[in-house]
């Protein structure tokens, strides 16, 4: 009984780890791109469905599982595939039905938890602060390095050259062409 709970609890902690990078990519989404303010309640009913969605999930797979096991009662002969279960699978695949179940069944009562709905956009939301952090950390690291502290400097020129000649140069000029046009034309 126990590999069962082992079982679900871990397939309850990889939906939580799904659901809260699902929120924190929206969170990303929507304060950042779209502009919008943080809306705690908003959050909260994305992972809220993100549970549930995750719960039926889970439903289907035990159903498969179930019809799997009858399908599979009574036949002795050798699989033709790692699908074509047999007799000697039937417990197996009982305890995995029960197994995705037991997930449903806790993803559920998860989703109707106030307190640990809060806990999964909160744990998003840092998660969210802290790519924002690393982005911005590790741009300014870029943007502000001088020549003598970056490693790869002297590999890297000649392709920064090319860049330079064949990007910024020609965009240049044809800013430049396009402004004394303007000039003439006016």
């Amino acid at each position: 009984m126990r590999r069962n709970a082992d079982a679900v609890e871990e397939g309850v902690s990889i939906a939580l780890a799904a659901v809260r990078l699902q929120v924190k990519n929206r969170i990303l989404v929507d304060t950042i791109v779209d502009g919008d303010d943080f809306a705690r309640e908003v959050f909260g009913g994305d992972a809220r469905e993100a549970l549930l969605a995750l719960a039926r999930e889970q439903d289907e797979a035990a159903a498969t599982m179930s019809k799997a096991r009858a399908k599979a009662w009574g036949k002795h002969s050798d699989p033709h595939g790692t699908h074509d279960y047999r007799d000697r699978d039937v417990r197996n695949l009982r305890r995995r039905a029960k197994q995705y179940a037991g997930v449903a069944k806790k993803l559920r009562v998860i989703a109707e938890d106030d307190e640990q709905i809060t806990k999964i956009v909160e744990d998003a939301r840092d998660a969210a602060w802290h790519d924002v952090e690393n982005n911005i950390d590790n741009r300014l690291r870029i943007e502000a390095m001088r020549p003598d502290d970056d490693p790869d400097y002297e590999k890297m020129r000649e392709a920064r050259m090319q860049a330079l000649m064949s990007v910024d140069l020609q965009k240049l000029s044809s800013e430049a062409k396009a402004r004394a046009k303007k000039k003439h034309s006016s």
